[in-house]
């Protein structure tokens, strides 16, 4: 059901997310931010909870997790999957003796560190950190690192496209100008017999085995093409009056895949306003974030971590940072923070080896650490 009516009930501030006071101000809302909204303006903090089963939040340290690709002949490790996507980590340093052609779906590579380039069908793909490597379905590749990587792969059931532009018109913030597109180039033979090109595939596995250098392709044409888009060209959206909804931050999206940046901004400046992500449970998507760095209000973004908390689940920025945040009002006047957000349509299921790499301390415990007073 879809309404332009909204009533108001008992104690509650004059507009939303601002001078709430003591108040917790949780949102429950529907299809990501779109949809029918009700704010609950809460005594207590609604995150602070016990949970026992299969829907616990999980917060990993990328970086302390080993993929088989740091050696060379391996591939990258599956974090979460669904029927829409699967999310993987690849920490490749050294160039692999294989080719790869995702045979199950589109590639959306985020760099966290590291560069190199990638040799493709279309030609030489230079990354660098900050970047955003897309590979469409069926596209035979090798990544040639320069140093360790350190990557974030988006695979999607359907093909990524960039979501329509709105009112916003030729000022939406992806810019597609500014993308990097190859140019056409053969990559020469190196002596060997057979060139294996790997299938990247969700059940089994299968190889390709040519008697030459699969990537010589002398020219191509059309739109189906791999690109790069660095963040740092990215425009973001802000507002002075009101903290705006994530989807504002859409970047790209596949069926039941919704992928934003967020990234530094003015903070709001208008007196009250509440200037960091409010309590919520999201409730028609699992909500992915990995920390890029940057800082929020002088307190630095765990780099390399990457959190999932499930539909339903009430998650927000610990009740310490909003207190910072307030204190600070009048000294800091930026958002520095650089995070990657995934939205699924369908609940994402870890793997056994996120489970595994689960921190044994309580929320209130990692809240204490990743955010000071």
């Amino acid at each position: 059901m879809e309404s332009f009516v909204q009533l108001r009930r008992g104690k509650t501030p004059r507009q939303i997310h601002r001078d709430v006071g003591d108040l917790k101000d949780d949102e429950l809302g529907r299809y990501g931010f779109t949809g029918r909204t009700a704010h609950l303006y809460r005594r207590n903090d609604p995150t602070r909870f016990r949970i026992e089963g299969d829907l616990a939040a999980v917060n990993v340290q990328t970086g302390e997790l080993k993929p088989t690709d740091l050696e060379a002949d391996g591939e990258p490790l599956v974090m979460f999957h669904n029927p829409d996507c699967r999310i993987l980590l690849s920490r490749r340093g050294q160039v692999a003796p294989f080719y790869t052609r995702n045979i199950d779906g589109d590639e959306l590579i985020f760099v966290h560190e590291g560069t190199g380039h990638f040799e493709t069908e279309f030609g030489r793909l230079p990354y660098r950190p900050g970047d955003w490597v897309y590979l469409p379905k069926g596209t035979t590749y090798r990544q040639i690192p320069q140093d360790r990587s350190h990557l974030l792969i988006i695979e999607a059931t359907e093909e990524f496209r960039v979501p329509e532009a709105g009112t916003l018109g030729r000022f939406f913030p992806f810019d597609p100008s500014l993308i990097t597109v190859p140019e056409p180039e053969v990559f020469p033979d190196d002596g060997r017999e057979e060139y294996e090109i790997r299938l990247r595939q969700r059940e089994g596995r299968s190889s390709l085995f040519y008697p030459f250098n699969p990537l010589d392709v002398e020219g191509w044409r059309g739109d189906n093409f791999p690109f790069t888009f660095n963040i740092a060209d990215y425009d973001v959206i802000t507002s002075d009056d009101v903290h705006l909804p994530p989807t504002v931050h859409l970047f790209m999206q596949a069926t039941g895949v919704y992928v934003l940046n967020f990234l530094p901004r003015p903070a709001e400046g208008k007196p009250g306003v509440e200037r960091v992500p409010w309590y919520h449970r999201n409730t028609d998507y699992d909500e992915i974030a990995f920390y890029h760095g940057g800082s929020v209000f002088g307190v630095d973004m765990p780099a390399g971590l990457i959190s999932h908390a499930p539909q339903g689940i009430h998650h927000g920025v610990p009740e310490r940072a909003r207190r910072r945040a307030r204190r600070l009002f009048e000294q800091e006047k930026r958002v520095e923070w650089k995070v990657i957000a995934i939205d699924t349509r369908r609940r994402l299921i870890p793997t056994p080896v996120m489970l595994g790499a689960q921190p044994t301390q309580t929320k209130e415990e990692a809240d204490k650490k990743e955010v000071r007073a």
